[in-house]
């Protein structure tokens, strides 16, 4: 069994409860083995980097020095997350002063020995696309999915490790790895407006509009995301998006490891369905006649 240090982080223990779940559960199905790290701590996400460069590098590898001392690397499913570790770790890599600075305040050596994914990188890493497919019980050729990867999984580039930042394809393969179809469509990696929600609500609320037009004019039956505040502000905001454009909007957000945990035939109540503000459960049923196959298993 592969082991991984697992970085939850703050939005996967509330808000996005049901992206912990389904990946959890996705990853013992794969007999990947997620070691939850011990007392983590919040990794600054927004708020550190605009008040401090120190602090936006000493939070997140706070997190990074038990991964280190046990030689594992860590999983971030967090956009926000696996952005602010992956850069403090970066920086701490290359830069011997900074690196020295910050293992002052957190009074721990820190080599910068770990890496840092995301769970697309995971799911796209050696044989894994063979291990899913193998694992398929449900036919989802039914689905057409638009993959959204918003603003930071994929950027930037030289930091996400993604080839393509405009373009990226990892989320694309695995949907199609479980059967699926995907939208080509525009918005793929445009922002939703993450947490200018809470103090742009306007600025958020038209970038939310984009989106989600533009997956339903590409035929999308669904939207997958990677990213806690992605799925938020999507799924959330139809009702209001729907009365805005005039035209009903029913586009079921859903993390894109509860469509590979489904693909394989793991329970809805394990991979959190029940937690999503617009059900999927008439989608599915009606595509890919899920309730009954997964009634049977």
């Amino acid at each position: 069994m592969t082991k991984y240090a697992y970085y939850p982080g703050c939005s996967l223990h509330s808000v996005a409860k049901e992206y912990d779940l389904s990946m959890k559960a996705v990853c013992r199905a794969l007999g990947i083995d997620l070691i939850e790290i011990p007392d983590w701590i919040c990794c600054g996400s927004s708020p550190a980097h605009t008040t401090s460069h120190l602090l936006s590098l000493a939070l997140p590898i706070s997190n990074c020095i038990w991964a280190e001392n046990q030689g594992l690397d860590i999983i971030a499913p967090c956009a926000s997350c696996f952005s602010r570790l992956k850069i403090a770790n970066l920086e701490i890599k290359k830069d011997g002063k900074i690196r020295q600075k910050v293992n002052r305040i957190i009074e721990e050596e820190y080599k910068g020995t770990v890496d840092i994914l995301n769970p697309l990188q995971l799911f796209n890493r050696m044989d894994m696309h063979g291990e899913i497919k193998n694992l398929v019980k449900i036919d989802m050729s039914g689905i057409k999915v638009a993959c959204y990867y918003g603003c930071l999984l994929s950027r930037p580039g030289d930091i996400a490790g993604e080839d393509d930042c405009e373009h990226p394809k990892k989320m694309d393969q695995i949907i199609t790895t479980i059967g699926a179809s995907t939208c080509d469509w525009q918005c793929k990696t445009e922002c939703c407006g993450a947490s200018l929600a809470i103090t742009q609500p306007k600025v958020a609320f038209r970038l939310v509009c984009e989106v989600l037009n533009s997956a339903m004019e590409n035929g999308a039956d669904c939207i997958a995301v990677a990213c806690p505040l992605c799925q938020s502000n999507l799924d959330m905001r139809q009702s209001e998006v729907s009365d805005h454009l005039g035209k009903d909007i029913h586009l079921p957000v859903v993390y894109f490891t509860q469509l590979i945990g489904l693909a394989i035939g793991i329970n809805q109540e394990a991979l959190g369905l029940k937690h999503l503000i617009t059900a999927p459960f008439s989608l599915f049923e009606e595509k890919c006649n899920l309730s009954m196959a997964i009634a049977k298993g």
